[in-house]
């Protein structure tokens, strides 16, 4: 199997490493053209292009002159660590054997506006930068312009070494939208995490996000490969709920 998440705008470049084995990414290259063209950007176009307050456009600014590849140690983390946000409190990384990240290393993939796809021991320096962002580059108007033949042709050849028998895509729409699912040599399942509320489940966001990296992990500990274990999720009382599922969307609910 192979597992697609997003990244997230939290980061965590502090905190040591218990893993000290890393990567770089693949497509490190082209990072470059796209870090060079931030690197052109005032603070206050920053702010405009990518829609956020002037401190973390001044921020990003900082970090874009600094980029560079190769990437230092020194400032650099494994993606897998560095990203924080709510999908990586359930994802729980830093709780992983080094055996289950090898695992990680293998079948897990970060989709990313900046290096395009990582794998989870992969090195990245401090950024911020959307995959809807509508940055125009060599390739198009906008990041799914640059990436999606990358970012597919990544997917197609480790979704083959694994000897997949499905994509789980984790990753939320927006940067699902850079893979060409077309292409793929694999049906895509996309579970769904609902709650109750007022007497119907609904997707909330935060949990939905959450639930996505403890479904990741699981699937890792695990070594899941089929649909059939898949659906056997049971982590934070979610359970399976076949009468409102889809073949390939899988819906889970709790409460």
């Amino acid at each position: 199997m192979l597992i697609l998440l997003s990244p997230a705008k939290t980061l965590d470049f502090e905190t040591p490493s218990k893993i000290k084995k890393s990567t770089q990414p693949e497509w490190i290259d082209e990072s470059v053209e796209i870090a060079g063209l931030l690197k052109q950007e005032t603070p206050a176009s920053l702010r405009d292009l990518m829609h956020v307050s002037e401190s973390l456009a001044e921020l990003n600014h900082a970090r874009f002159q600094d980029w560079m590849a190769p990437h230092p140690k020194e400032g650099s983390q494994q993606a897998i660590f560095a990203f924080q946000g709510d999908v990586y409190q359930g994802l729980q990384a830093e709780k992983m054997t080094a055996k289950q990240i090898d695992v990680a290393q293998e079948h897990l993939r970060i989709l990313s506006g900046l290096y395009g796809i990582l794998r989870p021991l992969d090195r990245i320096l401090p950024y911020r930068l959307e995959m809807g962002t509508s940055l125009p580059n060599s390739r198009g108007k906008d990041l799914y312009a640059y990436w999606r033949e990358y970012v597919t042709k990544s997917v197609v050849e480790q979704l083959e070494k694994n000897q997949s028998r499905f994509l789980l895509n984790l990753a939320s729409n927006e940067y699902f939208r850079c893979v060409d699912a077309k292409s793929l040599p694999t049906p895509v399942i996309a579970p769904a995490f609902k709650e109750m509320k007022n007497g119907k489940y609904k997707m909330i966001t935060f949990f939905a996000k959450k639930a996505r990296g403890t479904m990741a992990s699981w699937v890792i500990r695990n070594r899941v490969k089929t649909k059939a274990k898949l659906i056997q999720f049971a982590e934070d009382d979610y359970c399976y709920r076949e009468e409102l599922s889809t073949e390939t969307v899988p819906v889970f609910t709790r409460g």
